[in-house]
């Protein structure tokens, strides 16, 4: 205990040094405190396993076999695209993207060309003008703010990614 003692008085970046931040119904440290909560109310800890991870990676086309875990806050899923995709635009949802096979480029930023309201906060479009083009590859990672067009242009000859999509 005395280790997550030390943790949680460390200097941080945007706290005062020096000030130790307790938990104001135990006065435990805050690292304590954490730990002492998830005891005494439980945590949602979800574990999914390897072969439905790669079930999903693996699916056919844009493989999504749904969510691998979904959450009112996020959800987590696989996905193995085999074509570009359309351009995309979420109103209340950041992406992050972890690829684990393939290559594609991948396009963000600019303005959709051809865009429409596909469901309440979502937009598809054909096309990016004056966006960012990067080559994503296995063991890239990319975040994706909400707001912010994204387009799998092209696939060579396939990619899989795991998708964290944080809903706000």
């Amino acid at each position: 205990m005395r280790k997550l003692a030390q943790t949680a008085t460390a200097p941080q970046p945007s706290r005062p040094t020096g000030v130790t931040f307790a938990c104001a119904a135990s006065a435990m440290p805050v690292a304590i405190c954490t730990a002492h909560a998830y005891l005494l109310i439980g945590c949602d800890v979800t574990h999914i396993d390897a072969d439905k991870v790669a079930a999903a990676l693996a699916g056919g086309g844009r493989g999504i076999v749904g969510p691998l875990v979904s959450r009112k806050d996020y959800t987590v899923s696989g996905i193995r695209r085999t074509e570009p995709g359309q351009v995309e635009v979420h109103a209340c949802e950041t992406d992050i993207f972890y690829v684990t096979e393939g290559e594609a480029t991948f396009v963000t930023g600019g303005t959709v060309v051809g865009g429409k309201q596909t469901a309440p906060g979502q937009i598809r479009g054909k096309d990016i003008s004056g966006g960012q083009t990067m080559t994503l590859k296995k063991g890239d990672v990319v975040t994706i703010p909400a707001g912010t067009p994204h387009w799998f242009k092209t696939v060579s000859p396939s990619v899989s990614y795991l998708t964290v999509k944080v809903i706000k």
